[in-house]
C-alpha cells in the first residue's frame, strides 16, 4: 500500500512509451481469466496493429529480456519464457510475445526493436513503473469478500480499483453477477467450448471418458466447467499452479483432458486433448479503441 501511495504522490516515477499501453491485471492471485482476456485482445487488436504482449515470465529458467515469439513465430522454449508466455506465443498468430522483469525496459525494446504499435501489459496492475493508457482489471465475485494475503487471495484491497480505467467481471458463464462502479464495467463470457486433439482437431467428446488434470490458480473452475459441459471424467487430478509435469506419464489406454496452458507443457500424444473456448466481452474493444484515439488526440493537442 505504501508503494502505491508513493507512486500516487509521484515520489516514485513512472515512464511512458511512444505507443499505447493497455494493462490487463487483477486483484487476486491466479484464476481470474487474465490470460484468456489477453489472448482475446491481442487477436482482435492485431488485425490492424502490431501488438506485443509483455509479461514478466513467471518461473522461467532465464533472466532478463527474452523474445518468446515474433509475429506468430515461436522464438523460445517453455523453460526460457515460462508457461503463460509460451502458451501465448503458440496461439497468437499475428502478435509478438516478450518477457522481461523490468516492464519499462521490455516495453522500450518492444517499441524500438520489434516495432510494436501497441503493448499489452499482462498482469501489470501492481507494476506501476511503466505508465499505461488503460488499466483493465479483472474482478471475480469472491474478490469482493476476500481478504489480503496471507489470510486470503487478494494482492491489494478492492478499493485499489480506483486506479483502474475499467473493470471486467469474470466467469459470467458460470454465474451472472453485477458490480456497481463509477467507471465502465464489462462482463466476460467464455463461449464456444470445445475439446481439441493434439493435432488441432475439434472432437466430439460425448462418447469419450477422460482423466482430467490441470495446474491453475483455481483448479476447481476447470473441473466444474467439465461437469457443466457434460464431459465424462473417470478421475480429476489437481496440481499446484505452474506445475511442470516432469514425472507425469500418460497411460496409453486412457484419454487425458487438460487446459490449453497445461497442454503445451507436455509432448503431443494421440490420447491427449485440451479444452478450449472463445471469449466475449461486449463493448470492451470499442471502449479500448475509443480511449486510445481520445488519448492520441489529447496528446497531439498538447504537443501543438
Amino acid at each position: 500500500m505504501l508503494r502505491n501511495w508513493l507512486y500516487d504522490k509521484r515520489v516514485f516515477k513512472s515512464y511512458s512509451l511512444d505507443v499505447p499501453v493497455v494493462c490487463v491485471g487483477n486483484l487476486s492471485v491466479g484464476g481470474s481469466g487474465k490470460t484468456s482476456l489477453v489472448r482475446f485482445l491481442a487477436n482482435a487488436l492485431s488485425e490492424k496493429l502490431h501488438v506485443v504482449v509483455l509479461l514478466r515470465g513467471y518461473r522461467r529458467k532465464t533472466k532478463g529480456l527474452v523474445v518468446a515469439s515474433y509475429k506468430g513465430k515461436v522464438k523460445a522454449s517453455l523453460e526460457e519464457v515460462g508457461d503463460e508466455a509460451y502458451m501465448l506465443s503458440k496461439v497468437l498468430k499475428n502478435s509478438s510475445v516478450l518477457v522481461c522483469e523490468d516492464r519499462y525496459a521490455g516495453g522500450t525494446f518492444a517499441v524500438k526493436e520489434l516495432s510494436a504499435e501497441l503493448v499489452i501489459l499482462d498482469d501489470g496492475f501492481q507494476h506501476r513503473r511503466l505508465k499505461r493508457d488503460l488499466d483493465l482489471v479483472l474482478l471475480k465475485e469472491r474478490d469482493l469478500k476476500d481478504r489480503l494475503l496471507p489470510f486470503g487471495r487478494l494482492r491489494e484491497p478492492v478499493s485499489s480499483l480506483r486506479r483502474a480505467d475499467a473493470v471486467v467481471l469474470s466467469y459470467q458463464d458460470v454465474k451472472e453477477w453485477d458490480f456497481s462502479f463509477e467507471k465502465p464495467v464489462f462482463k466476460l463470457h467464455r463461449t464456444n467450448w470445445r475439446v481439441v486433439s493434439s493435432e488441432g482437431r475439434v472432437v466430439d467428446y460425448m462418447d469419450k471418458t477422460f482423466i482430467a488434470f490441470c495446474a491453475l490458480g483455481e483448479n476447481q473452475q476447470f473441473f466444474q466447467t467439465l461437469k457443466r459441459l457434460g464431459v465424462k471424467t473417470e478421475k480429476a487430478l489437481s496440481f499446484p499452479d505452474h506445475y511442470e509435469y516432469k514425472n507425469f506419464k500418460l497411460e496409453k489406454k486412457r484419454l487425458y483432458l487438460t487446459t490449453l496452458k497445461d497442454f503445451f507443457k507436455l509432448e503431443p500424444s494421440e490420447n491427449l486433448y485440451y479444452l478450449d473456448f472463445d471469449v466475449r466481452v461486449d463493448g470492451l474493444l470499442e471502449f479500448i479503441i475509443n480511449s486510445i484515439r481520445a488519448g492520441s488526440s489529447a496528446g497531439r493537442a498538447t504537443d501543438s
